[in-house]
């Protein structure tokens, strides 16, 4: 059975920083395509940040120079750090990984931006 999980959201006055945690059982993150989707209420799910299975990285241009993706092999874990942030980053952040035949989604940690 694959489990995503995701921890690490709370809540965070701006200009602060959080670490996301994907922490998945039942396959392994270096072999997948994993991500960072983050959604709104009332909004369509948004890409934040991906790290393919050969380490290629890529960001939303909103979050360029103030989040980092990464993934620890040995834990299993894919991480986003995330520094300054602002109010309108506070939405549910959710992990998701796939290959061409298959995707897996965590359930959504809040994150929450404000003083």
């Amino acid at each position: 059975q694959v489990q995503l999980v995701e921890s690490g959201g709370g809540l965070v006055q701006p200009g602060g920083s959080l670490r996301l945690s994907c922490a998945a059982s039942g396959i392994a993150v270096r072999l997948y395509n994993m991500g960072w989707y983050r959604q709104a209420p009332g909004k369509q799910r948004e890409l934040v940040a991906t790290i393919l299975r050969c380490g290629e990285i890529t960001y939303v241009d909103s979050v360029k120079g103030r989040f980092t993706i990464s993934r620890d092999n040995a834990e299993n874990t894919v991480y986003l750090q995330m520094n300054s942030l602002k109010p309108e980053d506070s939405v549910v952040y959710s992990c998701n990984a796939r290959t061409d035949v298959e995707g897996y989604w965590g359930q959504g940690t809040q994150v929450t931006v404000s003083s």
